[in-house]
């Protein structure tokens, strides 16, 4: 037991070291998505000047006297069209980054992503069994296709932790292959169902490839308190997560709840991840990439690496959702489509890399 303490001090100190001069990078990322955030909204059919968008959101605060010399249809395409979506594209891609993070540390694989334990495929039952029956359009307000979406997705991660769970423990290797075979059985059903409802099929596609184009800003309050939650949940948990890159045994030894810890950060991931995904459909990629790219510049400290995959997921997918409204325009790639093309060949490079090991 000694030993084992020792070793894991040794390995705390030691990122702790490692992290002290990186933490200046996340002011750097925090400019970033501010500076994105300028670009995004600037651009798109009617091409807005960065200067000209500043002064609009400075007239906008209280304290502030400016006389408007813009079209009112500038304000309405900045502030109700354009800005709900970027922020929304940020909010998703630091979900789907933080989610992905805590994922490949908890299995301590650099392959794992958001949707490992079935959130996709319980997301996309929900919506598809949404548009596929006569059902409202709202239910107390909410969207029903988000809200069945973000059902779907949680009661599956809880089946798949209920079906993974050995007596009083949870071993990773069971959890794994429990979402692996729910997500294959949730997935024929979808596809069973896309073919039955064969009429509904362009607007099932264009969920299951992600998008952010009804983006408003009843969406982006509904999911801010999940991710923001879900997020502060898994950054707490940093420090622990850090001793989990131990053997389960050692972690235990050091004085870690190794199962409370378990179901917290599935917990709260599942959580972020389905937030995301109710509101955007499944975009691929950003939880594998963003996290796995992150490690290998800044290493594995979960301290600096959950923050820094937020910010930098944020980045990402704002930038890609540009593109993807702005390549082709006036028509409009599916922003997973884009994070796709982006993340195939990082995807190719992460199973042929073997020359520096991360975990």
């Amino acid at each position: 037991m000694a030993g084992s303490a020792s070793i894991g001090s040794l390995v705390v100190d030691r990122l702790k070291t490692r992290g002290e001069s990186r933490w200046p990078y996340l002011a750097l990322g925090t400019v970033a998505i501010l500076a994105t955030m300028v670009i995004a909204v600037a651009q798109g059919a009617v091409a807005i000047p960065a200067p000209l968008l500043l002064e609009m959101t400075w007239a906008r605060l209280p304290f502030a006297s400016v006389n408007p010399s813009w079209p009112a249809t500038f304000e309405t395409i900045v502030f109700e069209i354009r800005l709900p979506r970027v922020v929304l594209g940020a909010l998703v891609g630091a979900a789907l980054a933080t989610a992905g993070a805590t994922y490949q540390g908890l299995f301590r694989n650099p392959l794992a992503d958001p949707y490992l334990l079935g959130v996709a495929s319980g997301a996309a039952l929900g919506a598809v069994l949404a548009m596929s029956l006569a059902l409202p359009v709202a239910v107390l307000g909410l969207e029903l296709v988000p809200l069945a979406a973000f059902l779907g997705a949680l009661a599956t991660v809880a089946l798949v932790y209920l079906i993974g769970r050995v007596g009083r423990t949870t071993p990773m290797t069971t959890l794994l292959l429990a979402g692996v075979a729910l997500g294959s059985f949730f997935s024929s059903v979808t596809y069973t169902l896309m073919l039955v409802e064969s009429n509904r099929l362009h607007a099932t596609f264009s969920w299951l490839l992600g998008g952010l184009y009804l983006s408003n800003w009843q969406q982006v309050l509904a999911i801010s308190p999940y991710v923001a939650g879900g997020t502060a949940v898994i950054w707490l948990c940093a420090r622990a997560l850090n001793v989990m890159q131990l053997e389960e045994e050692q972690a235990q030894q050091l004085g870690l709840d190794v199962d409370r810890l378990k179901l917290f950060l599935v917990a709260a991931a599942s959580l972020v991840t389905a937030a995301a995904v109710s509101v955007a459909g499944l975009i691929g990629f950003v939880g594998l990439i963003v996290p796995h790219l992150v490690r290998l510049i800044w290493g594995p400290d979960h301290r600096f690496l959950l923050p820094m995959s937020a910010l930098i997921g944020a980045v990402f997918l704002m930038l890609a959702d540009t593109l993807a409204r702005t390549a082709f325009a006036p028509n409009e790639l599916p922003v997973g489509i884009v994070t796709a093309l982006c993340g195939v060949p990082f995807f190719i490079y992460l199973l042929r890399q073997k020359k520096r090991e991360v975990f």
